[in-house]
């Protein structure tokens, strides 16, 4: 037997998913698409169920790729399959939509009424009984978070039914304003301070002014969350543990040898450098877990942390209108955001955008003018000594970059972005063992995805060493960087080095003592030339070969004519 939770975005199926299963979860795409599902077991008397956490969908006349999956499950019902309809009681009217639709589909159900706390704290009286004779299927209150009627949630389970209630597709409205006005009352109540919380922060006005300040909180706790990582448990468990290991192997292989190059890579002065002798067992875990780990980690939390409290649909909404400007709704604000993080769960999260359109734009965008936390801060350190002026020309031309990009990419493309259809839900704070399972889950997910194809790219880079193509690369670029970006022919080496860790490539370029000119051009291009090899092999394995050729041939272009441009402007500005 399957039990499939159905319901609307954010009525609480997960908190309900995660009550009934415990921690024995899985999540996967569903076959075709990149649209996620969650699937675990529960016992039921002395057997088990599986438990699957449909994706959240509005109706099942599909607007897009969830209702998609939602409509096809579904329609894949066995006889032995139960529906738990996850309704949000305090918005019954709009879930009863989607309750007549499963009701049509004759298959057995119940439904579970949600938030049934704010229902009496809210002032609304729904009569249960009648509802649940109503609908001909179990009706049962409950507060997923807190747990309150997840018992009586599964005894009835083996009651569920299937719904007698027959109406014309055309009727369906007249029949839930039917059911509300039998059901439903509605007290009055004063404004409180939540309500008015809700109004400041989905306003235009005061809403972007809140939508700053909670991302500028957001990206200093990712920082200092991400760095304390660092400091305090991924380097000292990978230079105080893992390196010495590695030198006792580099010793055992005789320090030289192809199985050497392969799985510790190449010696720097005698010593393995983490960040550049290129083995597998060396810079390939060193990427993982002490330059991209912390950070999607910490981005992942704050990432959870505003989907559970409500706010992350309010954030979507905001930005909506300048996101369509960009060939996007309003969602793909969200890997925006953590592409500011690390690229590499950027470029996954756009998993959630609707059309293959929408993921190009969105990958490309992110590719093109968004640098990582860390790049960030080596740009922040190396510009930094020519004052504000220049870290505003880094930044201000990646901007414009970023928005010129989007808006090219949005005319020239074909197709329409879709509309954003979301609900957008009262606050309510995260429930922690939820929030840390699907912490956990994406962590997981992200590791299952990215480490095989970055240690593909660092072997990849490991086999152009070998062969000397990095060398030869690096004399090509030298004349090309003195012409057209005037910066000196040993800026080649960071250029080269960039497709492994950009930020390491900013950091190649202090001792060079760059002018002004010279820092703004360099930080410029070596963010947008190339992708890591991180985001590289990510985008090749989400793209395809042939869309990852388009957003690298972007990228090269965009890092051409911006950086000739700055090169010219600033000559003839003649700053120096």
């Amino acid at each position: 037997m399957r039990i499939l939770l159905f319901g609307n975005p954010n009525a609480g199926k997960s908190v309900v998913f995660n009550r009934l299963t415990g921690v024995a979860t899985l999540s996967a795409n569903y076959p075709g698409t990149t649209v996620e599902f969650i699937r675990g077991r529960m016992r039921i008397g002395d057997s088990f169920a599986e438990v699957i956490d449909v994706p959240g969908a509005y109706s099942l006349a599909p607007a897009s790729k969830a209702e998609e999956v939602a409509a096809a499950f579904l329609e894949q019902m066995g006889e032995d399959d139960i529906i738990v309809n996850v309704v949000d009681a305090t918005n019954l009217e709009r879930a009863l939509g989607l309750t007549l639709q499963l009701a049509r589909s004759r298959k057995k159900m119940l439904v579970a009424l949600n938030f049934w706390d704010e229902v009496k704290a809210t002032g609304i009286r729904i009569d249960v009984e009648k509802l649940s004779r109503m609908l001909g299927v179990p009706c049962v209150p409950l507060v997923a978070i807190t747990g309150d009627g997840i018992k009586r949630l599964v005894a009835q389970i083996p009651c569920a039914a299937v719904s007698p209630i027959e109406f014309a597709d055309e009727q369906r409205w007249a029949v839930i304003g039917r059911i509300i006005g039998e059901v439903q009352q509605v007290s009055h109540r004063h404004r409180t301070l939540g309500d008015r919380i809700r109004t400041a922060t989905s306003q235009p006005f005061s809403g972007v002014l809140v939508a700053l300040c909670v991302l500028c909180l957001t990206f200093v706790t990712v920082r200092v969350v991400g760095e304390g990582i660092i400091t305090h448990l991924s380097h000292p468990l990978f230079s105080g543990l893992w390196m010495p290991l590695m030198e006792k192997l580099s010793f055992l292989l005789g320090g030289r040898g192809l199985l050497h190059d392969i799985l510790i890579g190449r010696l720097i002065d005698g010593q393995i450098d983490a960040a550049q002798s290129f083995g597998l067992l060396t810079t390939g875990l060193y990427i993982e877990i002490e330059v991209i780990l912390p950070y999607v980690f910490a981005f992942y939390l704050a990432l959870s942390l505003l989907e559970d409290s409500g706010y992350l649909p309010r954030l979507a909404v905001l930005a909506d209108v300048v996101m369509h400007r960009l060939g996007m709704h309003g969602m793909g604000i969200i890997p925006m955001l953590l592409g500011l993080g690390c690229n590499v769960p950027g470029i996954l999260a756009t998993r959630m955008m609707e059309s293959k359109r929408e993921r190009f734009i969105a990958i490309a965008l992110l590719g093109v003018a968004m640098p990582c936390m860390s790049q960030t801060a080596m740009i922040v350190g190396l510009a930094g000594r020519h004052g504000v002026w220049a870290l505003a020309s880094i930044f201000g031309t990646l901007s414009a970059v970023w928005l010129a990009a989007g808006l090219l990419l949005n005319r020239l493309l074909p197709g329409e972005s879709p509309e954003l259809l979301t609900d957008i839900p009262p606050y309510r704070l995260p429930y922690l063992p939820a929030l840390a399972r699907k912490l956990g889950m994406r962590m997981v997910w992200f590791l299952r995805e990215a480490v095989p194809w970055v240690l593909l790219g660092v072997g990849v880079v490991n086999a152009m060493y070998a062969t000397g193509v990095i060398d030869i690369l690096s004399r090509i670029a030298s004349p090309v960087l003195t012409r057209l970006f005037g910066l000196p022919g040993e800026a080649a080496g960071g250029l080269v080095v960039g497709f492994l860790r950009k930020d390491v490539a900013v950091g190649m370029l202090a001792p060079l003592r760059l002018s002004l000119p010279q820092t703004v051009v360099a930080c410029v291009v070596l963010t947008l030339y190339f992708p890591c090899v991180g985001s590289f092999v990510i985008i090749w394995k989400e793209l395809g070969f042939r869309d990852m050729a388009k957003v690298v041939g972007l990228m090269m272009l965009s890092a051409a004519g911006v950086g000739g441009f700055l090169n010219a402007a600033f000559r003839m500005l003649g700053a120096k």
